[in-house]
């Protein structure tokens, strides 16, 4: 009875001393690819963290969040006068309006592990243009050399977050002018 006794008390001690460990995310490491499409073809480009952080607990993800520069923009696919029209554009409000709203920022709400090599439904808030939506996504974290690296491809559905123009879901008749409502963020978080 006290062998019992003495594990219960084990236990729950091991179980009040397991802390959560924060992990900064290395900025300059890190990247975050953007794919949009529309009728007639695609876009891709890149947007640089501004800042984020990876929670751990016993080589679990437990939380995170990360912050984008919407002013960093960049498009790799197109060069010169229409890689500046594009990228213009995408900074206007007919997009993103990065003079008012230069930030984006996803906070995880939970990490469900799917099995046992680091793959994750990640659920969180993600906030663009002051709209605030819940979104759903799968994730990879890869702990070498005791540091934690997430990758995941997330879909947004840029219409739930204000961002109108070329949407089918607003204007009709828009033919080849449509620009699809979802666009891809490839996320891959690096941590110090």
């Amino acid at each position: 009875m006290k062998n019992l006794f003495f594990l219960s008390i084990l236990a729950i001690a091991a179980f009040a001393f397991t802390t959560v460990s924060d992990y900064t995310v290395d900025t300059a490491a890190s990247n975050v690819a953007w794919t949009g499409e529309k009728v007639t073809g695609k876009h891709t480009g890149n947007v640089k963290l501004k800042s984020g952080s990876l929670q751990m607990q016993d080589g679990v993800l437990k939380g995170g969040s990360f912050e984008i520069d919407m002013n960093s923009i960049t498009c790799t696919d197109l060069e010169g006068e229409y890689n500046n029209k594009l990228i213009g554009h995408l900074k206007s409000d007919d997009f993103f309006g990065v003079a008012n709203h230069p930030t984006s920022k996803f906070v995880i709400t939970r990490a469900i592990p799917t099995d046992t090599k680091g793959n994750y439904k990640v659920i969180g808030n993600l906030t663009i243009k002051e709209t605030t939506k819940e979104i759903k996504f799968f994730a990879n974290v890869n702990t070498a050399s005791g540091k934690p690296t997430a990758t995941g491809k997330i879909t947004i559905d840029r219409s739930e977050f204000n961002v109108k123009y070329g949407s089918g879901s607003f204007f009709d008749g828009l033919g080849d002018k449509t620009i699809y409502d979802e666009f891809d963020l490839n996320v891959t978080l690096v941590s110090k």
